[in-house]
C-alpha cells in the first residue's frame, strides 16, 4: 500500500461580491466552514491558478459577472495506504465530496510520497 498526495479542483459560486479578493475570501471561508464540522481540517484549501491564453501570465481563478463570482479552489489532502493513484483519487473525491455536496470536483494531480 502506498501513500498519495491528491489535489482536486472545485468550482465555487459566490454571490453578491464586487471584487475578486472578496470572492476568494468568501469562497475559502465557506469551504472551510463546510469541511471543519466533518473533521476535515486536514484538507488544504487555496485559490487555483489560471494562465492567460494570450500572455501565459498566471492569475487567480476568479471570474465575476453581475456581482456573482465563480472561484476555482484547489483542495489538497494526503491519502494513506491506497492501492493505486486511481484508488487514492477516488478516496479523496469521496471524503471531500461528502462535505462539499453539490460542488463540482475534479482530480488535478496525484503524487506518491513516502
Amino acid at each position: 500500500m502506498t501513500n498519495y498526495h491528491v489535489t482536486l479542483e472545485a468550482a465555487w459560486l459566490v454571490r453578491d461580491v464586487e471584487t475578486a479578493d472578496d470572492a476568494i475570501g468568501v469562497a475559502i471561508s465557506e469551504a472551510g466552514k463546510r469541511l471543519n464540522p466533518k473533521k476535515l481540517d486536514f484538507v488544504e484549501v487555496d485559490v487555483g491558478t489560471t494562465y492567460c491564453p494570450a500572455c501565459s501570465e498566471p492569475f487567480g481563478s476568479v471570474f465575476i459577472a453581475a456581482n456573482t463570482a465563480l472561484v476555482g479552489l484547489v483542495l489538497e489532502m494526503k491519502v494513506f495506504d491506497a492501492e493505486s493513484d486511481e484508488h487514492a483519487s477516488r478516496i479523496a473525491k469521496s471524503v471531500i465530496g461528502k462535505a462539499l455536496t453539490d460542488v463540482p470536483l475534479n482530480v488535478v494531480d496525484v503524487e506518491e510520497f513516502d
